[in-house]
């Protein structure tokens, strides 16, 4: 990739900043504090059942225990997902010299992603509960997809996800009844992913600037694919069932879908952007993301 002096001085001044001050999560976040009925776990508009007839009729504890249950499960999900990411950066930079200005900016954002993901399992073990994994199918096409799909498809995989994981972050941090160790934990990430966006952008402009139809339309597709597999790594009815909930498998069917339109008025808005951006809703797309994820584009 080619950058201008603005670029480079911009990403050299990134450099530094990661070098100089890095947030230690260790430090940053207030892990000893003990999971007390005072707090919440996720705001209830992101709540899978928040507006199925049978969400009154739970107990604050079973509410509480939903909300803790699926910020575990978001929080799998970006993890898992962010491993692949610094799989994709690793096999990204193989080709460059140690001195090249990618590859010197790019070790210290794994180095970044990697403490996130450590970050994360702690929380998910700070908050005692056991997320459900992605089925052994989604781990295998996660695995081929990091390993042999072009860095472009591979990218824009992880970036979508990284703007859904933003939404999440966001609506944490202003969420004054969430528990500190999951407002500091988001705070922490909206820090350092701040470091990260210059570069991003750079990179998203060389793979998507003058694209056709058939690019554009591809690059869509793999974001709607990506933004369905964190739906389904999110909202499992094993959880429904843990809560001694009825018929678990049904209810998750019934709220599945309204859960979507939630989720397309909440935590979608950038990533609407993002495909916008490429010109990626088009007469094949736009269909697809309507049915697939019910959202109105």
């Amino acid at each position: 990739m080619t950058y201008s002096t603005e670029d480079r001085r911009q990403i050299e001044r990134l450099i530094r900043i990661s070098r100089e001050k890095p947030l230690d999560s260790d430090t940053f976040v207030p892990w000893g504090t003990a999971l007390g009925p005072e707090f919440g776990y996720l705001p209830e508009k992101l709540i899978s059942l928040a507006e199925h007839p049978i969400y009154p009729s739970l107990s604050n504890e079973q509410k509480r225990e939903l909300a803790k249950r699926e910020v575990v499960q978001a929080m799998y999900a970006y993890c898992w997902s962010e491993g692949l990411f610094c799989a994709f950066m690793t096999r990204y930079i193989m080709s460059q010299a140690p001195d090249h200005i990618e590859r010197r900016y790019l070790l210290h954002e794994v180095i970044e992603e990697s403490k996130h993901q450590q970050m994360f399992a702690h929380t998910i073990v700070k908050m005692g509960v056991q997320p459900v994994p992605v089925v052994p199918l989604q781990a295998w096409i996660g695995e081929f997809w990091v390993r042999y799909c072009s860095p472009p498809i591979v990218f824009m995989s992880c970036i979508a996800i990284e703007m859904m994981a933003d939404r999440y972050g966001e609506a944490l941090r202003h969420d004054e009844n969430a528990h500190p160790i999951l407002q500091k934990v988001a705070q922490l990430h909206n820090i350092e992913e701040a470091r990260h966006i210059l570069f991003t952008k750079l990179l998203l402009k060389r793979y998507t600037e003058n694209i056709g139809f058939w690019r554009s339309t591809q690059f869509s597709l793999i974001v709607l694919l990506n933004m369905r597999f964190f739906q389904s790594t999110y909202v499992r009815s094993s959880i429904f069932k843990d809560l001694g909930l009825p018929h678990p498998d049904r209810l998750r069917r019934e709220v599945f879908r309204s859960y979507q339109e939630r989720f397309a008025g909440e935590c979608l808005g950038t990533v609407k952007e993002l495909v916008d951006s490429f010109n990626g809703f088009n007469f094949i797309t736009r269909p697809l993301w309507r049915w697939v994820l019910r959202m109105p584009v």
